[in-house]
């Protein structure tokens, strides 16, 4: 028997603007795929992220029902391999469920292999990254996401690797090392935003670094910027050499920053060449991050294989 059509968006996240923030391709299963199958689309969309989505419950059966979380599966897949977490993939999917009508709620319940996951839509009346407030409904698709991801706190990082570290960052000055542990990422500090963003990352050498995913590189940012914190991610080692915004990276600058600047909101710049803007808040007793941004639909289309 043929398989069903796959219905695709490609969405850019952490971004108001089309072809910036971070492209996640997001599909919608109505028959189970298997992993092969799962694994060669990632590959064929060749995005830092593909996320696949499958429904769990009836989530439009009643427009009322809008404090009730509709309830999907999602996965992510790297052209590598699956992932355990991904937070701009979870933005692209939560924003083209709400944008499509596919759900009545404005909470959705993602259930992921890092747990239960929840997105909601967030009134557009909380500051941005120049301080100032967007007024509610100013335009019908003018929103916040907000995702609810575990804190990934810190531990210093003491290694005779921090030459090879400063090498594989282009021979950036390293002001400290850490490393994360739940995504087990380096958290490399520099000396500025502008550091930040004239790295000239040398990708044959980040894979040979330590940890299991990849380089995070932070620094405050330029005062004059309106934000607080630049970064920069790069994990060669799961075929992207450059995440243009990485949510889940967040979760362990939210721990670093917060702690360090003594404050639990933050207005984050990924400064990559797309770049892309991501608001923080940390709750420290319950070691949980809230992840707020913005996206934008830039296709969608079908698969027919």
């Amino acid at each position: 028997m043929a398989k069903k059509p796959v219905k695709y968006y490609v969405v850019d996240a952490f971004t108001e603007s089309a072809f910036k923030g971070n492209p996640a391709a997001v599909c919608f299963l109505e028959e189970d795929r298997d992993d092969q199958w799962l694994q060669a689309l990632a590959v064929e969309f060749n995005l830092s992220q593909t996320g696949y989505l499958t429904r769990l419950n009836d989530s439009v059966s009643d427009p009322a029902l809008t404090s009730t979380p509709a309830k999907f599966r999602l996965r992510w897949f790297t052209p590598v391999a699956e992932v355990d977490l991904c937070g701009h993939a979870t933005i692209a999917a939560a924003f083209t469920l709400f944008k499509s009508g596919l759900v009545n709620s404005n909470i959705i319940e993602f259930s992921t292999l890092s747990g239960i996951l929840l997105a909601k839509k967030v009134p557009d009346n909380v500051k941005v990254a120049n301080g100032s407030t967007i007024p509610n409904g100013e335009a019908q698709d003018s929103y916040f996401i907000e995702l609810n991801f575990p804190a990934d706190p810190s531990n210093e990082f003491n290694s005779a690797d921090a030459s090879l570290i400063s090498k594989a960052l282009g021979g950036a000055s390293v002001i400290d090392i850490r490393r994360t542990t739940v995504t087990d990422d380096l958290l490399v500090l520099l000396p500025s935003g502008k550091a930040v963003v004239d790295i000239q990352p040398q990708y044959d050498k980040i894979q040979k670094c330590p940890g299991a995913r990849g380089v995070i590189v932070t620094a405050v940012a330029p005062p004059e910027s309106g934000y607080d914190i630049y970064s920069r991610f790069f994990f060669p080692k799961f075929g992207i050499n450059e995440d243009p915004v990485c949510g889940s990276a967040h979760c362990a600058l939210a721990s670093y920053w917060c702690k360090k600047l003594g404050k639990c909101d933050l207005v984050a710049y990924a400064a990559s060449p797309r770049g892309g803007t991501i608001n923080i808040h940390l709750d420290e007793q319950s070691q949980r991050v809230l992840l707020r941004g913005k996206a934008v639909t830039v296709m969608e289309g079908t698969v027919l294989v």
